[in-house]
């Protein structure tokens, strides 16, 4: 569907704003009573874009929830930081320097750099170390850093058709262990973050390329946050394929940076993206604040058909 098409029908533009992902929506009120053909326009625009982004809306927690029902149920998690609303248990709220500052014994500085120690390790999907990941996540700014705090967002399907051909055969047929708290660095001695992720493991193995349920693209299924080891394979082995394939992922021919404004949002397909989480902002001690909510996603299926597998701390729909 042509952005042209889309404006005579709905009234919306979808306008693309870099060559493999990423369209900016304009010329429509995310808290109003959207029609059928609206939200469809807008759904065909994330499974075509994989991340969609809107500015100037007036959200509120309500009217974030309402907005996300009309494509999917949303995720109710079962533990959430204490920005988040209370009254609203789908809406998660992020407020950077809050979210493990002072916890564990460490400041948000030290868990961030022990947690992301390397570019690779801050690239990852929502919740993937689930069985059955989001669907999707849909974010919105409240308050953002005059400067610095952009989001970065990658096209796994362009990642994957990118490969050589016999590549893609090969990575075909692989499945990889996803595993909550991989790479994190430990700090000398006693460690109660370490010891709350082994406390509270989440893994499962997930077809290291899957089929996208609703369009049927091959989906280079990788992350630095998440991704452990490619089954079947030595560690060397699997590093080194690894670190080849999330290079791929990466490039930046196949990404999108966003700029936050209050009252921006975007709206992203978890399934087929992984995305940077920004990291120039820390210093600059403006505060970021986002709220997201999630839709529950499927179980992964792999190109024979395999479906991820659980192994330990995560069952379909339990949150």
């Amino acid at each position: 569907m042509t952005t042209k098409r889309q404006t005579a029908e709905t009234g919306i533009e979808v306008r693309p704003v870099a060559g493999h992902i990423g369209a900016e929506i304009t010329g429509v009120d995310l808290a109003g009573d959207l029609d059928g053909t609206t939200v469809a326009a807008i759904r065909a625009a994330v499974l075509r874009w994989k991340v969609v982004f809107f500015r100037g809306q007036r959200l509120d927690h309500a009217g974030h929830v309402a907005f996300a029902r009309r494509f999917g149920e949303p995720v109710v998690l079962g533990r959430r930081g204490s920005a988040s609303p209370a009254e609203f248990p789908e809406v998660e709220t992020t407020a950077d320097r809050l979210e493990l500052g002072g916890r564990f014994g460490m400041e948000h500085d030290e868990w961030l750099a022990r947690r992301r120690h390397t570019l690779r390790r801050g690239w990852h999907c929502d919740h993937g170390a689930r069985v059955d990941p989001p669907a999707a996540t849909i974010l919105r700014a409240e308050t953002v850093p005059a400067y610095g705090g952009d989001t970065t967002w990658s096209n796994l399907a362009a990642a994957y058709a990118g490969l050589s051909a016999p590549v893609r055969e090969f990575a075909d047929g692989l499945r990889a262990e996803h595993r909550l708290g991989v790479g994190y660095q430990p700090r000398p001695g006693d460690d109660a973050y370490l010891r709350h992720l082994l406390d509270h493991q989440v893994a499962s193995v997930h077809p290291l390329v899957r089929v996208h349920p609703e369009t049927g693209e091959r989906i280079l299924s990788v992350n630095g946050y998440y991704l452990e080891q490619i089954r079947g394979l030595s560690r060397p082995e699997s590093a080194a394929i690894l670190d080849l394939l999330l290079d791929e992922a990466t490039r930046p021919e196949y990404t999108v940076r966003f700029r936050w404004e209050p009252g921006s949002v975007a709206f992203w397909d978890n399934r087929a993206t992984i995305h940077l989480a920004p990291s120039d902002n820390a210093h600059l001690g403006f505060p970021r604040t986002m709220h997201r909510v999630m839709l529950t996603g499927d179980i992964p299926v792999g190109v024979d058909g395999t479906p991820s597998e659980p192994v330990t701390g995560t069952a379909p729909g339990r949150w």
